[in-house]
C-alpha cells in the first residue's frame, strides 16, 4: 500500500508542477521516473511518449498509465493515472470560478505569456535531448526530416506521420536484414 501511495504522490507532483500539457511534462517525467526513481530508462520514456502520441487520449495520461503499468501492473496504472490527473482537476475546479474575473487583466495576460515562453524553452531543450537519443544514423535523420516536412509543410496529421515513420523504419530494417 505504501508503494502505491509513493506512486500516487510522484505522479501528483508531476501533474502539479508542470504547465503546458503532456509534451511539456516530459522534463518532470524524466526527472521523477528516470533520474530519481529509476523506474524506467530515458529510452523507455521516449517510447511511451511515442505510443502515447499515437493512441487516443491525453499524452500525459497515456504516459502515466504506461509507466504505472510498468511499475506495478494494472493497479500501478490506475494509481499513476489518478495521481497525474488529481492536481489538474483540483486546480481547474478552483480556477474555473475566478478565471473569468481575471481574464481581461493585463498583468494576468502577461503572466500567461511568460509561462508560455518558459514552457516553449523547456520543450525545445527536451526535443534536443530526444533528438540526440533517437536520431543515431542517417536513415533516422532522413525519416525525421520527412516526417517534419509532412507535418509542418503539408499539414499531415502527426499521428499519420508517426505511423508512416514507424513503417518506413521497419521496412528499412527488414530490407537491410536480407
Amino acid at each position: 500500500m505504501l508503494e502505491y501511495l509513493k506512486i500516487f504522490i510522484m505522479f501528483a507532483r508531476i501533474g502539479l508542477f508542470t504547465f503546458g500539457g503532456g509534451l511539456a511534462m516530459f522534463p518532470m517525467f524524466k526527472k521523477e521516473l528516470v533520474e530519481k526513481g529509476g523506474y524506467v530508462t530515458e529510452e523507455d520514456l521516449i517510447d511511451y511518449y511515442s505510443i502515447g502520441q499515437c493512441t487516443p487520449g491525453i499524452i500525459a495520461i497515456n504516459v502515466a498509465t504506461f509507466t504505472g503499468y510498468r511499475i506495478k501492473r494494472t493497479k500501478g496504472a490506475v494509481v499513476a493515472t489518478l495521481g497525474v490527473v488529481f492536481p489538474c482537476l483540483v486546480i481547474i475546479m478552483a480556477l474555473a470560478g475566478v478565471l473569468n474575473v481575471f481574464a481581461d487583466n493585463e498583468m494576468v495576460n502577461h503572466a500567461f505569456s511568460g509561462v508560455r515562453i518558459g514552457v516553449t524553452a523547456l520543450l525545445a531543450n527536451e526535443m534536443i535531448g530526444i533528438f540526440k537519443k533517437s536520431v543515431t544514423n542517417k536513415l533516422q535523420l532522413i525519416i525525421m526530416i520527412v516526417a517534419f516536412v509532412l507535418v509542418i509543410g503539408f499539414k499531415i496529421s502527426s499521428i499519420v506521420a508517426v505511423m508512416l515513420a514507424g513503417i518506413w523504419a521497419v521496412v528499412s530494417y527488414l530490407r537491410k536484414k536480407k
